[in-house]
Formats: structure tokens, C-alpha cells, sequence
């Protein structure tokens, strides 16, 4: 039995309950900060052994971690190669991976992405992923191809809705009659479950809701029930744990949180300290931020 004949939402929040973490662990490697006993003098093997040090040390507090492909494509190929090995890496240890990749495209381009990021090829980078970061922007047309992969092929989605960053309001703060985008696409995935909600009361068509602007993420959940949220923006962000409550529903479900530079650099604001013990301290301590919002 493969992973993928479980609902994403269902294999996402069994981890949640079993691990009581609702932590999402980001994957950014700024190369030019890893820790001195990382060897940078091959690209390849730097990335790798940063990633798996980093699933080594936190991945007990790791709801899911999500590589940010961006950090990964600006090597090139031998980045390329290494964000392959990493979703396998994780996905070997039972780690769910949320690729954080904001794809989004029309027609047969649309389902090259789909095919290349959630696909079953074998030796591809889709057969480790469990769910991917997508742009509504070009409509639900764009996001077809992604969508028969929930119901074709296990996987989740995560789709933009209110991002965390300062200059996201400038277009999804607006939309039709007054009302705000963000809430156009928070209403348009309830649509988009279909018939795929899970054991766990949840669907496998998630929404990134920043923690940077809690109103909005309260209005999101409000708007779009059955839909888990990525909540972005803790941390080096700005965005409080505390502020994330209204995230989750009376079993402390629904949504998790991550956190990317806060922990994985951890070791830069403690010298001295082994770097893997450094990111370990700094994720269990983020789960029990994360902790407070939640419990009821």
C-alpha cells in the first residue's frame, strides 16, 4: 500500500495528533550561512547533508517541511539534483513534503508542472512530494491539472490566498463587489474539495494564510471550513504564534505552522553550540509557541 491511498489531509494531521506538533519545518538554504561543518566546496552534497542534518535534528518536532525550490534552482542542475535527493531523504523518513514551488499555469503547461512535481514517475522529484504551493491567479481552469492529482494521485495542495508578505494586500486585499480576493479564493476551494474530504474533517485543497495578518487569517478559515491552512510569517517574518489561533478547530486541527530561517539558522545566534542542537532546540521550542495558540 502506497502513502498516497490515504487522503494528504488525513496523512497530514495522523502525523499532527501522533507527534502533538503542528510545526512545518522550511527548507531555505542560504549556502553562504550554513554552519562551518557543512563542507560547501561541492553544491551538491552542501545542500544534502544541510537538509538531512536538519531532518536529523528537528524532524521529531516536524509536522511536515517544506523546501522552498528557489533555493534549490539557483544552482542549477546540481541544485536541482539535490532538492531531488532531499524530498526523498525526508520522504524515506516519513516526513511529509510540501513543495514550495507557487506553480501556476494554463492548459497542457499546467499539466507538465502537475506531472513533474505530483506525478508517480519513478526517479522523478513528484514521487516524493506530498503536496504542493500553487497560484490561483490564472483561475480554476489553471488549476485542473493539479486537482486530478488529489483525486487521481493522494496529493495535497497548499493554494496562495493571504500571503505574509508586507506587499501581498496591494492585490489580494481587493476582488469583486468589495469583497477581498483572499476570501474569493478561500470560498472557491470549498469548491474545489469535491468529494475529497477526509477522515480528519478536512480536504486536500489547502490555503496559505500569512500569520503576519491574523484579521485575515481568522476570515479565511471562517470562509473556507474544510480547507487546512499553511500559515508562513513566524519568526524572521514578524508574525506571532499567538496570533494563530483561529487557524485551528476545538481539536487543535486544521492548520499548520511555519517557521524557515527561525530555525534552520538557528546556530548563528549560538556560537559555540553544535549547529544540529542549535536547530533541534529552536524547533521544539517553536512547536511549544505554536502549542499556545492552539490548545483548547
Amino acid at each position: 500500500m502506497s502513502r498516497f491511498d490515504v487522503p494528504f489531509s488525513d496523512r497530514l494531521f495522523a502525523r499532527v495528533q501522533s507527534l502533538d506538533t503542528r510545526l512545518v519545518v522550511g527548507i531555505d538554504p542560504f549556502i553562504e550561512r550554513f554552519p562551518a561543518a557543512i563542507d560547501c566546496s561541492d553544491v551538491e552534497r552542501a545542500l544534502v547533508a544541510y537538509a538531512i542534518g536538519i531532518f536529523e535534528a528537528a524532524g521529531e518536532f516536524a509536522a511536515a517541511v517544506k523546501p522552498q525550490v528557489a533555493f534549490f534552482e539557483q544552482h542549477g542542475w546540481r541544485g536541482w539534483r539535490a532538492l531531488e535527493q532531499v524530498c526523498l531523504a525526508a520522504a524515506e523518513r516519513g516526513i511529509p513534503v510540501i513543495l514550495d514551488a507557487k506553480r501556476g499555469d494554463i492548459g497542457s503547461t499546467a499539466a507538465a508542472y502537475a506531472r513533474a512535481l505530483l506525478g508517480d514517475e519513478p526517479g522523478s522529484l513528484g514521487a516524493s512530494v506530498d503536496a504542493l504551493t500553487i497560484n490561483p491567479y490564472l483561475g480554476s481552469d489553471s488549476l485542473a491539472p493539479f486537482l486530478a492529482r488529489v483525486v487521481e494521485g493522494g496529493r495535497g495542495l497548499f493554494v496562495l490566498a493571504r500571503t505574509s508578505n508586507p506587499g501581498g494586500g496591494e492585490f489580494q486585499g481587493h476582488g469583486p463587489a468589495g469583497s477581498p480576493l483572499y476570501l474569493e479564493v478561500a470560498r472557491a476551494s470549498e469548491k474545489w474539495q469535491g468529494e475529497q474530504i477526509g477522515e480528519c474533517g478536512y480536504g486536500s485543497v489547502g490555503l496559505v494564510a500569512g500569520a503576519t495578518f491574523p484579521a485575515e487569517l481568522g476570515e479565511i478559515r471562517a470562509a473556507a471550513p474544510h480547507a487546512p491552512l499553511l500559515v508562513p510569517g513566524i519568526g524572521a517574518q514578524g508574525g506571532d504564534p499567538r496570533d494563530v489561533a483561529s487557524a485551528f478547530d476545538e481539536r487543535g486541527l486544521g492548520a499548520v505552522v511555519n517557521s524557515s530561517r527561525g530555525i534552520i539558522l538557528a546556530h548563528e545566534s549560538r556560537p559555540g553550540v553544535d549547529w544540529q542542537e542549535a536547530v533541534r532546540d529552536a524547533a521544539r521550542q517553536t512547536r511549544d509557541q505554536i502549542a499556545t495558540a492552539h490548545t483548547p
